[in-house]
């Protein structure tokens, strides 16, 4: 570190407040504020404090232990600075140990904090890990006082002597070797947060002290504003046990791969040092797979790449589909535990009724299907216009629910309160600063919910409504041939890009066709979305020669993925042999889907494969339907694809 510059060249009497008169978090933020404000120190008050509380969204920077440091690198700083506050009745800043903080050091760094600088902040935020400090620090009753504790500790760390520092590494090598002696677990880290500047090199700081109190050998890396610090090197990375990563922030990890990774939040590694340790002892977290080329993490990345194409459109849509799922598959399944007992069971007025059945259609159809909707607008909303689009999106799905305009009139009402909530955003962008607070709370719920309504009830609910009556009477009063010819497209679309844009709009078609009460469409469509994982799976067993060591493993996860339901377990093949897999899989699935029509399969559940087979109706001729697609899918295969060169 360079001694040139010292923690009392940034802290100075002019930036301590003693005491500090606030008794809330946002005020004492203030308070350290005007005190840099009036020194000098910034450029902007109002900069700077924009920039803090960007570092409190964060997380909170109270770290317990009765200490806060909240901190920002910004351009609002003139000049690298500490402020220093203490409160003797202690305030509420939502510690981590839920206590109240008393010692507060506010750290500003400039944008272009040079590195001396940043290792100077970081020193202070080493000092703060040791209890004597602190305590001598609330002890302090001048200004003055607070200076010399502080120039004493910095003089005790850095070592005025180089000797005295050289011996002092040479005690702890030593220390370390019969360590190692005793006890030959070593586990590396790597700590980061946001800004880089104080809860990296506490976390360091608070593991390094518990390892070497429990015998642990231990190497840390810090991921600071100045850079990687003490990396880990790959015979570090080999040697360890585990790896803990308490970050907030992207760090390199692939370097990983294949080795024991504890993920968790770099305050983690300030309060539950032991635990991380100990779990890292006992290996108590999961393999990392990194890039590797396993059968999951090609699905993945497959996922991920086609995600990174996608269009705006298709990617705000399937933030309302994604969001609205759990409601479809667990009111779904409450839907058909009641059909268990009878399809007009839940109805007081039917023979049949019975008291069990109405609650879980009142659950399920009465509670969770309702939501379906408002919560597919409110997150299409959400995705397009961010929080403020939200409410107005959510109150648009419900008019389009209680209208009769279904999905379809839910998935217009989310593009059009996101937009509307853009287009609010830019009207109301001229409005005076002192307003700036009241927008999100007032003016974009309000004329965003005003103006989706009106549009809703006006001109977007009936012709919808009149349109989704016209296509529920065609499906029920559509002849034989028909229904096959259907069954055969929804079929081809799931498994045409295997969770992409058409499979979504097959899988969509069939959720609003439940709500619809019409169950034979879904009953297609998850028997096409069955087949293409199953069809591989059979071929990667009956077909040897035609796929690698590699891929005939992966057949075998293919079997649980199909029977789950999971069209994705059929991407990575498709993938690696596109032009020759996906014709394969789509004929194969639209063989099901025709099928399963034919033989007027109905399935009142979204989802859940082989699991909700006793909710299928005529379910004997619907795994016919699946083994007649799975079969296809298999032969195609056979008759397609080349023998393959390991």
């Amino acid at each position: 570190m360079n001694n040139e510059i010292r923690i009392v060249d940034l802290l100075k009497a002019e930036t301590i407040l003693f005491p500090l008169s606030a008794s809330s978090k946002e005020a004492v933020l203030d308070e350290l504020i005007e005190k840099l404000d009036e020194a000098g120190r910034l450029n902007s008050k109002e900069e700077m404090k924009q920039a803090i509380l960007a570092r409190e969204a964060q997380g909170s920077t109270g770290i317990g232990e009765g200490i806060a440091i909240p901190h920002a690198k910004t351009a609002a700083v003139k000049t690298p600075s500490i402020a220093y506050g203490f409160s003797k009745e202690g305030v509420d800043f939502d510690s981590l140990d839920n206590q109240k903080a008393h010692l507060f050091f506010m750290i500003a760094a400039t944008e272009n904090a040079n590195q001396a600088h940043l290792e100077t902040l970081a020193l202070l935020s080493q000092m703060l890990m040791d209890e004597a400090f602190r305590q001598e620090l609330t002890r302090a009753e001048t200004k003055e006082q607070v200076l010399e504790i502080i120039t004493r500790k910095e003089k005790e760390i850095q070592g005025e002597n180089e000797s005295v520092v050289e011996s002092k590494e040479l005690e702890e090598q030593q220390e370390r070797q019969e360590t190692s002696k005793k006890q030959p677990i070593k586990v590396v880290a790597v700590t980061a947060c946001p800004t880089g500047i104080a809860h990296t090199y506490m976390a360091a700081d608070a593991l390094k002290k518990k390892a070497a109190e429990l015998g642990i050998a231990i190497k840390v890396e810090t991921n600071g504003s100045g850079g990687v610090k003490n990396k880990l090197s790959l015979q570090d990375i080999e040697e360890a046990t585990a790896v803990i990563v308490a970050a907030d922030k992207q760090v390199e990890m692939e370097r990983f791969s294949g080795k024991i990774v504890i993920e968790v939040p770099v305050a983690e590694g300030i309060r539950n040092t032991e635990e991380l340790l100990q779990r890292a002892v006992e290996q108590k977290g999961s393999i990392y797979r990194g890039g590797g080329t396993s059968y999951q993490d090609d699905i993945q990345e497959a996922k991920a790449e086609k995600k990174a194409k996608q269009p705006a459109f298709y990617k705000h849509l399937m933030n309302g589909v994604s969001n609205m799922l759990p409601f479809v598959v667990g009111g779904g399944i409450i839907i058909a535990l009641s059909f268990m007992f009878g399809i007009k069971a839940f109805d007081p007025n039917d023979p049949s009724f019975h008291p069990l059945a109405k609650v879980l259609m009142d659950i399920g159809g009465g509670t969770a299907f309702k939501l379906m909707i408002p919560v597919l607008a409110g997150f299409i909303a959400k995705s397009i216009a961010d929080r403020p689009g939200f409410a107005p999106g959510m109150v648009g799905g419900l008019l389009a629910a209680t209208s009769g305009s279904g999905f379809l009139g839910g998935i217009i009402a989310g593009f059009l309160a996101g937009y509307i909530v853009v287009g609010l955003k830019k009207v109301l962008a001229g409005l005076p600063q002192s307003l700036e607070g009241i927008k999100p709370m007032l003016l974009y719920p309000l004329f965003g919910i005003l103006l989706t309504g009106f549009v809703m009830v006006y001109v977007v609910s009936d012709p919808i409504a009149a349109a989704n009556t016209a296509l529920g009477d065609w499906l029920k009063n559509m002849g034989t041939g028909n229904a096959v010819i259907l069954g055969v497209i929804l079929g081809a679309m799931m498994a045409f890009d295997m969770g992409g844009p058409v499979n979504k709009a097959a899988f969509t078609f069939g959720i609003a066709m439940i709500a619809e009460g019409n169950y034979t469409p879904h009953a297609a469509i998850m028997a096409a979305g069955m087949t293409p994982p199953l069809g591989i799976a059979l071929a990667t067993t009956l077909f040897k020669k035609k796929f690698t060591m590699e891929e005939r493993q992966a057949g075998k996860t293919a079997y649980v993925l199909g029977a789950s339901f999971i069209t994705e377990g059929a991407i990575p093949f498709a993938a690696a042999d596109p032009t020759r897999v996906i014709p394969s899989l789509v004929v194969g699935s639209a063989v099901a889907g025709g099928l399963s029509m034919l033989f007027g399969c109905t399935l009142p559940a979204p989802h859940g494969g082989i699991f909700v087979l006793p909710v299928i109706g005529n379910w004997p001729l619907y795994l016919v339907s699946i083994l007649a697609g799975t079969m296809v899918t298999a032969l195609m295969l056979k008759v397609l694809k080349k023998d393959a060169v390991e």
